[in-house]
């Protein structure tokens, strides 16, 4: 019985890793793409929006750009983002920033600020839930240690 109060803890601190894990990768990944230098002219492919919630809940609408153009090296690279503006129609150009490599990542609206700041914030969110897990077991330990005694 007592597996059961470190295993789910730990699983759900584990998850918590990985999701902030996560978060700072795609930060660094856009923020590498933005600082490398490496610009192109994309052409927007298509736009289209998702919805999520409604019923009683808020619904929720989120923009998505569908981008394509040519690295350097001749590749042809073609990307999706969500959150860009309005403004920017299919057949569009815009500029893009992006970085060299076998996987390249390009951003065509960076933010910087704000994606650092919504990292950053993920990061402490789920940096709280991992010290609640500890805390939880750490407790754990402590009170069944001195019920046995």
């Amino acid at each position: 019985m007592d597996a059961f109060f470190y295993l789910f803890p730990c699983l759900i601190a584990a998850a918590a890793l990985a999701g902030a894990y996560r978060a700072l990768r795609r930060w660094l990944q856009l923020r590498g793409a933005w600082n490398s230098g490496l610009t192109a002219e994309a052409r927007c492919l298509r736009m289209y929006t998702t919805t999520h919630g409604g019923g009683e809940s808020r619904v929720r609408t989120v923009l998505h750009h569908v981008y394509e153009f040519t690295a350097r090296d001749g590749r042809v690279v073609r990307f999706e983002e969500e959150g860009g503006p309005g403004t920017t129609f299919e057949g569009d150009i815009v500029t893009v920033h992006y970085s060299d490599g076998p996987h390249v990542v390009a951003t065509a609206h960076p933010s910087s600020a704000r994606h650092a700041v919504s990292a950053f914030g993920l990061v402490a969110f789920l940096g709280v839930i991992v010290a609640f897990c500890v805390g939880f077991m750490v407790t754990y330990a402590e009170m069944s240690s001195t019920l046995h005694i």
